[in-house]
């Protein structure tokens, strides 16, 4: 049986040009100034500079070019999905940055030096060790991660040692190795435990009573420590509220990542281009492009005057035919990257000024609490493009304004009604309730409840598992882990 269906179908078709175009909006300056070197290297017809020299003769552009194989131009359909992945997405709250892989001015060169392992292998000899310690130590060393931690069991490490290195020993071996490994520098690396890694720390201090309390404290009432019982503390060691507050200032100054200040020595160092820079003239807010995203180019005079010297020949060969189609695919592939440079500046520049008069409260004043809510839509409808090219300026360019240099995403926000009516923008509220917990009682800080109850009095009415999200979102504690005395 014949069965007869109508079924409509909806596809998006777009033109190569049209997601090179994307792409070329999407990047930062740096990987801009990458992209933009790589097509003159790659396309002889494109120059840099600002001799203007495009206009090659529209004839040859119409002129039919007789050739003993048919030159046949197909249009194949591009599939979207295989262009516009993850980096499309419509949101400016996907993971940006202002630099590309590609980049070459993003790192600053340092002498090269050895690493952290090798660094530890090398005090290693200092010490007096058998044939099986040196290697169970050298072991141990090999499995210190970036912290400066070895975050295994004994008996897991036992088990590794005699499956990979044919080691076979005891726990209380290792326990024993464990125990020089400890006195490698930096202090407390090879710890399997922040306890452990403090209590190393204060053990290699010079003995005062003070630093006898703290490992007193440290090693049998850790957990309440780390909570912040504080009064629990004071109970059970007999102690006064100045000699607690000697220990936490003891072991605030001890190093929880003792691996950290090694690796920070020759972390990479990334750079922040601006793209935009706005600053305050006359009163006014000023708007510019950084001149690096508006460089200089123009077609290839020369590759002009070789299709002047093809229109001028009598005799046309199939060799030079072949060659004047590459010289116009060239020409027509320099022509459409410069108008693609012209049209990615403007598109900058249209966004961006729309988000700076939709912000102007803000960037007048530097007050995160002037912040309008404004989401991705706004903006899009305000300069009539699509929300993913929005989307595009926002998530990966930089502003530098005369508070800082910012990431353009983070003006976005979404709005809440306060109790006037009002539309408040999420980051005023936000703001808000970082400043109520920096003035809070320290010795009595407030619970997400209070917050809630404070921030209801001021005029924002938002239910405590609000308060509990933002808050971390800010990275703020809880009550109890913010308490000092």
């Amino acid at each position: 049986m014949l069965k007869q269906q109508l079924n409509f179908k909806l596809s998006q078709k777009l033109s190569p040009q049209q997601i090179q175009l994307m792409k070329l909006i999407q990047l930062p300056t740096q990987a801009f100034e990458q992209r933009v070197k790589q097509e003159l290297e790659d396309n002889p017809a494109l120059d840099s500079g600002k001799e203007s020299s495009d206009e090659y003769e529209d004839e040859f552009k119409n002129e039919e070019m007789e050739s003993d194989s048919e030159i046949i131009e197909t249009e194949s359909e591009i599939n979207v999905d295989e262009y516009l992945s993850d980096d499309e997405i419509p949101s400016y709250r996907t993971q940006a940055n202002n630099y590309s892989k590609d980049d070459d001015d993003k790192t600053i060169p340092y002498a090269s030096g050895i690493s952290f392992s090798q660094h530890l292998k090398t005090q290693l000899q200092t010490f007096r060790l058998d044939e099986e310690e040196k290697n169970i130590a050298e072991f141990l060393v090999g499995s210190v991660d970036e912290s400066g931690y070895i975050r295994r069991e004994t008996s897991d490490i036992v088990d590794d040692l005699a499956f990979t290195q044919n080691i076979y020993t005891s726990e209380e071996t290792v326990e024993k190795v464990f125990k020089l490994v400890h006195e490698l520098d930096p202090a407390g690396v090879g710890a399997r435990s922040l306890q452990e890694c403090l209590l190393i720390q204060l053990k290699k201090r010079e003995a005062d009573p003070i630093v006898e309390l703290s490992i007193d404290i440290l090693e049998n009432a850790f957990d309440a420590f780390s909570k912040r019982h504080y009064q629990k503390l004071i109970s059970k060691f007999n102690i006064t509220e100045d000699q607690l507050r000697e220990v936490i200032d003891e072991v605030s100054h001890l190093n929880p990542k003792p691996g950290g200040s090694y690796s920070s020595n020759t972390r990479i160092v990334e750079h922040v281009v601006p793209d935009f820079t706005i600053k305050i003239k006359d009163g006014e807010l000023d708007l510019s492009l950084n001149g690096r995203n508006a460089p200089s180019m123009h077609v290839s005079r020369e590759y002009n005057n070789m299709l002047k010297g093809y229109k001028e020949s009598k005799e046309k060969t199939k060799k030079q035919k072949d060659a004047v189609m590459f010289i116009k695919q060239k020409l027509d592939s320099a022509k459409w990257f410069i108008e693609a440079i012209r049209q990615r500046q403007e598109t900058l520049f249209v966004t961006m000024n729309a988000i700076m008069h939709h912000q102007y409260e803000y960037f007048m004043t530097g007050d995160e609490r002037d912040l309008n809510p404004m989401i991705l839509k706004d903006i899009a409808e305000k300069i009539d493009m699509d929300v993913s090219t929005v989307s595009r300026v926002a998530n990966s360019k930089y502003v530098d304004t005369p508070y800082g240099t910012k990431l353009i995403k983070e003006f976005f926000s979404e709005s809440m009604t306060n109790d006037q009516g009002e539309e408040v923008s999420t980051l005023e509220i936000k703001k808000i309730l970082e400043m109520t917990v920096e003035d809070e009682d320290k010795k009595k800080p407030l619970t997400d409840d209070k917050l809630a109850k404070v921030l209801k009095d001021k005029g924002y009415p938002i239910a405590r598992r609000t308060v509990a999200k933002y808050r971390e979102q800010l990275d703020i504690p809880v009550a109890r882990l913010r308490k000092e005395i």
